[in-house]
């Protein structure tokens, strides 16, 4: 979701294909475990769907809502004390505070 705050809106197979890029393809997003996560996501109001026709194929864009934004914010930061955790466990980087 981070990738769509970023670019404001992607399709799906461009979601695949910059998650592979930005990885050097040690990560690689099947279109099988994505659209359901996509479709998830637009259920649950994280996500808006625009759709366009590129030639004659149908392409649905995504985007953020304000609460998918939200949420962004709130799983970055997670992740990030996730990190931080891992790394203090693992004796990779400082101690944490007890505080």
């Amino acid at each position: 979701m981070n990738m769509l705050k970023e670019h404001g809106r992607m399709y799906g197979y461009e979601i695949t294909q910059k998650v592979k890029e930005l990885t050097d393809g040690k990560i690689q997003i099947t279109e099988g475990a994505l659209y359901p996560t996509l479709h998830s996501l637009e259920k649950s109001g994280e996500l808006d769907v625009e759709k366009e026709y590129f030639g004659k194929r149908l392409r649905k864009y995504y985007k953020l809502t304000p609460q998918g934004q939200t949420t962004v914010a709130q799983k970055v930061d997670e992740f990030s004390d996730f990190i931080v955790t891992m790394k203090a466990l693992l004796d990779l980087g400082p101690k944490l505070s007890n505080g």
